[in-house]
């Protein structure tokens, strides 16, 4: 089947940032309905790569076409909420008012609620309203899974599945990826290579490229090292420069030069353990925790022995930081009992990113008692060389914090909580931002590191990989600890996150009215309308009884060249089949359009 012509393509495009080019010669096609990731080193480009994609940034060189009509939306890393209600922002995009509040409930959001003051989560699907409700052709999304909680982000991913329209995504978030791309884009070497498979396949992909990048170089490292020698003998034998001889050993030079700069940076992180903390690290029994009438946590009792690597997971508002104070003797229980071992020296790892003022400069960051040097784990370094563990270059010490991308402060937040000896680590929300790199580097960190460790976390293949126990609080007070990671909670508690049955809900309700007289209840309401997907799905179907009798007309017209079989079987053929499945797809159109009208009409009455 011939390919479907893309929605927009990058050809050989160049862009220069500062002395050397961020991008040497990209070529990116997006064909329709199609969900690729976008993935590359922090710094990379591939924030501005999406940019070039939407014809937000001109490239210097190289061409980009894009399909007429084609309608974009995009999701920065960090979105800009404005107007006065969320209903407002999500309209602000020219959606209809009614298709930006059927999104913003979708995502979980109330449509009247002030665009003020909000959470990195509401935040975050206030924006993803905002993109939906626009129906775009092409949806880019950068860093989506940021500051969502796991059921946020599921819903991320069906709706997702479910979409007809294309998606470019950048996201650290490997589940995430599995589960929704067909493609794979590798920015690297400031060129991109495309896999035409999902994400699961990119690693033994990637590994592959880079040992040929590593076979490529250590050949043209020998044949540099051959070449000069010969060419400089020969001058010495026959006092004569061949100079197309040193033009050519120049350009294998500076090619070798431009190969090693283009080469990953390597991230030095290490961890000290510190004092050996006793051998339990904390015990809660029957502990409890209300605020106000609300029951953050039902009696509840663990121990937390040394070297343990707890996971606690859970919907946001859910009391997960709640329960991290009261293990950390932070914050006292309502009932219950809380013991905490010997020698407990913990670092807590704030997601708030609490500390980092955004007027303070890098330098300011990592040395607050002043000076120029750092003591870590014990050992006195020099600040430009300990932000350079962290790749961080020395022109950016200087530099306020808030021009840092959001993976430059979490790393600035990993190399300030590193640089200290703890035998306990506690980290909220450590992903976020940071590339599938570092990501791997802090695993490999983590997987050896000899104290206890808790991890808050939404990111599934994160707390796979590290975890040997889960604890999951699902925001009504319930809370459960099942050994082992994400995927052994899920199989072993399959229901446990889901919202609560609607009888449950209906019988709380009439519990907190019981009192009331039945004049004061308020009648139910029959739904007056269709729900959001049925009325977006009615609109689809009558689009496609209005272009299917076309495309059935224009396939009979081709198939009506009576020397046609004769001339070119293929293309018999491919119109026959082309009429048969617009034929079939019209009938089961004209056959769903009919039961959501009928339904339309039982609604209103």
């Amino acid at each position: 089947m011939a390919a479907r012509p893309p929605l927009v393509a990058l050809k050989d495009v160049r862009l220069q940032d500062g002395p050397r080019p961020l991008f040497d010669g990209v070529d990116l096609a997006i064909e329709p309905r199609t969900r690729a990731a976008l993935v590359g080193r922090n710094g990379a480009g591939k924030s501005t790569l999406m940019k070039l994609v939407m014809g937000l940034v001109e490239p210097d060189a190289g061409d980009r076409s894009v399909q007429a009509g084609v309608r974009f939306a995009y999701v920065p890393q960090e979105p800009l909420i404005t107007g006065e209600t969320l209903l407002d922002y999500a309209a602000s995009g020219g959606a209809e008012r009614w298709t930006a509040e059927s999104w913003l409930t979708e995502f979980g959001l109330d449509a009247d609620k002030p665009a003020v003051n909000l959470s990195g989560g509401e935040t975050r699907r206030a924006a993803l309203a905002k993109a939906f409700a626009e129906e775009p052709d092409l949806l880019l999304l950068d860093e989506p899974t940021n500051h969502l909680d796991i059921l946020a982000i599921e819903r991320l991913e069906e709706e997702l599945l479910a979409a007809r329209f294309s998606v470019l995504v950048v996201s650290h978030d490997r589940a995430f990826l599995n589960r929704t791309t067909q493609s794979v884009h590798w920015l690297e070497g400031r060129r991109v290579r495309t896999l035409d498979k999902g994400f699961a396949a990119f690693d033994d992909w990637a590994d592959k490229v880079m040992e040929e990048e590593a076979e490529s170089l250590r050949r043209l490292t020998k044949k540099i090292e051959a070449e000069t020698y010969t060419f400089y003998r020969s001058i010495t034998a026959q006092r004569t420069r061949n100079e197309g001889r040193a033009r050519a050993l120049n350009a294998m030079r500076a090619d070798r030069a431009e190969r090693v700069k283009d080469l990953p940076r390597e991230l030095n992180l290490g961890v000290d353990a510190g004092v050996t903390s006793g051998k339990l690290v904390a015990e809660l029994k029957g502990v409890t925790k209300d605020f106000g009438d609300r029951t953050v946590l039902k009696p509840f009792t663990t121990r937390v022995i040394r070297g343990d690597r707890l996971a606690i997971v859970g919907p946001n508002g859910a009391g997960k930081t709640t329960l991290v104070k009261i293990l950390l003797g932070e914050l006292a229980p309502d009932a219950g009992t809380v013991r905490l071992g010997a020698n407990l020296d913990p670092v807590y790892l704030d997601q708030s990113r609490e500390g980092l003022k955004s007027d303070m400069s890098l330098w300011d960051a990592l040395t607050p008692g002043g000076g120029d040097s750092i003591l870590v784990r014990g050992v006195s370094k020099h600040v430009a060389a300990y932000a350079k563990d962290f790749l961080f270059q020395e022109s950016q010490l200087k530099q306020p914090i808030s021009t840092l991308s959001g993976g430059e402060r979490n790393r600035l937040l990993l190399a300030r909580a590193l640089a200290k000896p703890a035998n306990m680590l506690v980290l909220d929300e450590p992903t976020n931002d940071l590339d599938m790199d570092t990501l791997d580097k802090l695993e490999e960190l983590l997987e050896q590191y000899d104290g206890t460790l808790i991890l808050v976390s939404h990111d599934r293949d994160f707390v796979d990989r590290l975890a040997t126990s889960t604890i999951a609080m699902n925001g009504r007070g319930d809370i459960v600890e099942t050994p082992g990671g994400w995927t052994d909670f899920v199989r072993q508690n399959p229901a446990f996150l889901a919202p609560p049955p609607i009888g449950a809900i209906a019988k709380a309700g009439a519990r907190r009215v019981e009192k009331a007289e039945p004049s004061d209840r308020a009648p139910a309401k029959k739904p007056g309308k269709l729900s959001f997907k049925d009325a977006h799905r009615l609109k689809q179907l009558e689009e496609l009884l209005e272009t299917l009798p076309v495309e059935i007309a224009r396939q009979d017209a081709i198939l009506a060249d009576p020397e046609l079989y004769s001339r070119d079987p293929a293309a018999f053929d491919r119109a026959m089949k082309a009429a048969d499945k617009a034929r079939t797809t019209l009938e089961s159109a004209e056959l769903e359009w009919l039961e959501l009208e009928e339904k339309k009409a039982s609604l209103a009455g």
